[in-house]
């Protein structure tokens, strides 16, 4: 029990040190450029499709419940109120974040992995090269920058779903579904909205890169480790979300 305590706790020094020095390498030269464009590339438009599928769907779906269910209560027409707060506030963020965890973040734990396997890692320190600032930080960095943009785009491709259910198939006005939607672009939903997926970000990106690099054990190894990344960003993802919830409703006065 006592071992396990240790290893945990090592562990969590060890993460905590990694993130750190992971954000801060942005800051000291050199400058490695090309691989935080590179890597935004892979995580930005190479999740693209994936996010706009999935929010697509997502919103249509929401919408098609809501609206069977708020038919039986007459409020039908406050559809596009509740599907914007959702999707706005913790849908669109949740999800995307999700999603991105699924492909971005099994994909750097897998890279890394490999790359310690295959003694890559240390080949950069015999050349006097920082893996932490050559690999850590513009992997931390891109899933920092691009997970908000394509949250943002998976909202609004959600909102656009969600209105076509509720305008073609429960036949609701599209004019009051929109003016609804602009009702909940207020500063709260949006702040919420906004904050998340770059906290989101970092989280993936950090547990993903610390996995990675922790990988021993040949290919059985690597497995484990790329799929506890994915596990703990998941969980990661799901406290965080409620913990920014609770601190963002506290400072923005809601009472419960």
């Amino acid at each position: 029990m006592k071992k396990r305590i240790k290893e945990l706790i090592s562990d969590l020094q060890d993460f905590y040190l990694l993130s750190f020095h992971g954000m801060m390498g942005v800051v000291r030269r050199p400058f490695y450029f090309k691989d935080l464009i590179e890597q935004m590339d892979y995580a930005g438009s190479g999740s693209l499709l994936i996010i706009v599928l999935i929010s697509l769907f997502l919103g249509m779906a929401l919408s098609l419940q809501l609206s069977a269910e708020l038919s039986l209560l007459g409020l039908k027409m406050y559809t596009g109120k509740v599907v914007g707060i959702s999707i706005i506030r913790e849908i669109g963020p949740v999800l995307t974040a999700v999603v991105f965890a699924g492909r971005v973040g099994s994909g750097i734990a897998s890279e890394l992995g490999s790359m310690v396997l295959g003694h890559q890692v240390d080949t950069l320190r015999v050349f006097g090269v920082d893996p932490v600032k050559k690999l850590v930080t513009p992997r931390i960095w891109s899933a920092f920058l691009m997970l908000p943009v394509l949250t943002i785009i998976g909202d609004c491709v959600s909102l656009f779903g969600a209105y076509y259910i509720a305008v073609f198939v429960s036949h609701q006005s599209g004019t009051f579904y929109w003016s609804s939607i602009r009702e909940v672009l207020v500063y709260e939903n949006v702040l919420a909205g906004s904050i998340k997926p770059f906290i989101f970000g970092v989280l993936i990106a950090c547990i993903s890169c610390h996995m990675g690099l922790s990988t021993k054990g040949g290919a059985v190894g690597l497995r484990k480790t790329t799929t506890k990344a994915v596990v703990i960003s998941f969980i990661a993802i799901i406290v965080a979300d409620f913990v920014l919830t609770r601190i963002l409703l506290y400072a923005l006065g809601f009472s419960l």
